[in-house]
């Protein structure tokens, strides 16, 4: 196989495994790759995809190309001529083919459509780009417009791609191949619009219309919104926000997702970095972490308060970086108290900020709420033993306890096999219950087992819906309910809703066939039930990526537990997928797995490697075996399992 002998070396010198699925540009100066209408008279449009040659616009009329995937960049436009001091030419964005308009573009800010960018080109030839402010963070298709009866020779456009602007566009840490290509698109395509979201920190979204035009508002053409992108939301040179043209901001739920998959592929932990202390900085006085970062304004919301905290946890997980984490442990102790104060007699947080993922309403003892405090203070016990400051571990642990006795007393429905939302409501979330298997909320294999076969049945043609948020289909909480199907031995089910949910996203002509939407109605239709203008749905959302961590982490089972992988586990859960060959790069080194399986089920091939300097167990349910280092040791499985020092290991003698 490819992965023992090949990964021996540095990823630094081979070249990146499988980077004919990588999305990201080998240049970040773009040309358009094909034109996809023409209105009024334009003479050779198609030039303008090519290096050389022009376009000739003659009075009112416009080209739409099209960049092939979702892209993101500053525009420039170069003019040979034109007939008229007084022309001009304009050029209007979208990510989805729906929006292709002259006159606007889609929507950046909480209503309505942008206003166009508009060049002044009777000033001459030469190259005309806008300024930095009006960087467009997500785009497939841009029209040129000419509004004039002016004639205008355009010989050039080009984009300067901005996005990851730190990193090496192609030069992924991380890589994984199976025998399914649209499951291998889809890990690549996560990747991507993790790439197309992480931007220079001065080019956030500056709300120039918050406050003015709210989400309910309708905007009819020509009347367009004002759009700027300047507005400075990390410290540093790269950072890591929600969604590549909306909202181009830091928010800490969006990173429980993105994180994770970031360090798997792309391994750019240093945006993660600058959008975690980007929100640490705005902690209040008493513990209270922000719902986003600026410019947006001062919110109270539970949940994504305890995401940041998550986020501190991943960070470390990945990073390894124990002098950061013992840096801001005082303010993760405040944060976490902060959370504590809400817990009641019950034994259970009572929840009154309604502020969440765009779901409806919280809802006092709520079981999504709840499950993540769970989450979050089993983290904590394992960070204060990393550091040694263990003062607290069992008081946190009573309360946990507490937490986990009283959601299965209160809200748990037998009837149903899911958890109710609260104590007052027969609204059964997704959310809550997929938090209930991935907190390990649940009391037992069988009750996990019962929510996954529940959530499997409500699907729909088009995924899982998630209820508290209408007939929405969330991609950031079905990437929750992907690890909790994984985490309930259900690897068939996860996969299931990966070909079907992400597939639909990844394949739909409507969306940008390279980066994963927001969301959608389950209809299949690009209407996101909270919002109530479709054009601004983003059609780049880092949550939404969570595909790319679970295959790698589940289906490939490259598990790493302890800081930078220091200790891991090897434990594979393919489903009917037949080979993978995965592994990503943290701080330590490589960690990768191949495998095919044999027609009886076992395995025909399989090999692993992993820092030298690192432990960890290998889990191979079933088989038999010697697992052989590449220096001749050799170490039985047990029951399937072995407890192993790093290196690359090869499994013998089923």
């Amino acid at each position: 196989m490819y992965l023992f002998a090949s990964l021996l070396l540095s990823p630094l010198v081979a070249a990146v495994p499988y980077s004919n699925y990588i999305l990201a540009p080998a240049s970040r100066h773009l040309r358009p790759t094909s034109v996809h209408q023409i209105k009024g008279s334009v003479s050779n449009a198609k030039a303008l995809t090519q290096p050389s040659g022009g376009a000739i616009f003659k009075d009112i009329s416009s080209v739409t190309y099209d960049f092939g995937k979702n892209i993101a960049g500053l525009v420039s436009l170069d003019i040979g001529s034109a007939s008229s001091e007084s022309a001009y030419l304009g050029v209007t964005f979208t990510e989805s083919s729906l929006y292709i308009r002259s006159e606007a573009s889609d929507a950046t800010a909480d209503a309505g459509l942008d206003s166009p960018l508009w060049f002044h080109v009777g000033n001459g030839p030469g190259t005309y780009t806008p300024d930095r402010k009006h960087t467009r963070g997500g785009f497939r298709y841009l029209t040129v417009v000419a509004n004039t009866s002016a004639t205008i020779h355009l010989n050039a456009l080009q984009v300067n791609f901005t996005a990851a602007p730190r990193q090496d566009l192609r030069g992924y840490t991380g890589w994984f191949h199976s025998d399914d290509e649209l499951v291998n698109r889809i890990w690549y395509a996560g990747a991507y619009t993790n790439q197309i979201c992480t931007v220079d920190p001065t080019e956030g979204n500056s709300l120039v219309q918050i406050g003015e035009i709210g989400s309910t508002d309708r905007i009819e053409l020509p009347e367009t919104v004002a759009w700027w992108n300047n507005y400075t939301i990390a410290n540093g040179s790269s950072t890591i926000t929600d969604g590549a043209k909306r909202d181009r901001l830091i928010w800490p739920g969006d990173m429980s997702i993105a994180l994770e998959s970031i360090a798997v592929s792309t391994g750019d932990l240093y945006s993660v970095q600058t959008a975690l202390e980007s929100l640490l900085i705005l902690q209040a006085p008493d513990g209270r972490l922000p719902y986003a970062g600026k410019p947006f304004p001062d919110t109270i919301s539970f949940t994504y308060h305890l995401h940041s905290l998550i986020g501190v946890s991943y960070f470390y997980r990945f990073s390894g970086d124990r002098d950061w984490l013992s840096r801001h442990w005082s303010q993760y102790v405040r944060g976490l108290d902060w959370a504590l104060s809400s817990v009641d007699s019950s034994g259970l947080a009572n929840v009154t900020a309604s502020a969440d993922w765009l779901r409806f309403g919280m809802g006092a003892h709520n079981i999504e709420a709840n499950a993540i405090l769970y989450f979050v203070l089993h983290d904590a016990q394992q960070l204060a033993q990393e550091l040694n400051k263990t003062s607290s571990s069992a008081r946190w642990s009573q309360i946990a306890s507490g937490i986990k006795s009283a959601a299965n007393e209160r809200l748990w429905d037998d009837q149903s096999g899911l958890y109710r939302d609260n104590e007052t409501t027969t609204l059964y979330p997704q959310d809550g219950n997929v938090w209930a298997i991935k907190a390990n909320l649940t009391l037992s294999d069988t009750q996990s087992n019962t929510i996954s076969k529940v959530l499997k049945a409500r699907w729909g043609k088009y995924g899982s819906p998630a209820p508290e948020a209408g007939a929405t289909v969330s991609p950031f909480i079905g990437g929750f309910e992907l690890q909790a199907h994984y985490i309930a031995d259900q690897p068939q089910t996860a996969l299931d809703l990966i070909r079907r949910q992400w597939g639909f996203m990844l394949e739909d002509p409507r969306m940008t066939q390279s980066t994963f939407i927001e969301g959608y109605s389950t209809d299949g239709s690009m209407h996101y039930a909270p919002y109530s203008n479709d054009p601004r749905i983003s059609h780049a959302h880092g949550w939404s990526t969570g595909p790319t961590f679970a295959l790698t982490h589940y289906a490939a089972g490259i598990q790493v537990i302890g800081p930078a992988g220091a200790l891991w586990v090897i434990s594979p859960q393919p489903g009917n997928l037949t080979t993978i060959d995965a592994g990503f790069e943290s701080s330590k080194g490589v960690f990768s797995v191949s495998f095919q399986i044999a027609p009886n089920g076992g395995y025909e091939d399989f090999s692993f490697k992993t820092p030298l300097s690192t432990k960890g167990k290998v889990k191979l349910p079933g088989i038999s075996g010697t697992l052989v280092s590449e220096d001749g040791e050799r170490v039985e499985l047990v029951d399937g399992a072995a407890s192993l020092r790093g290196g690359a290991w090869k499994l013998q003698g089923q």
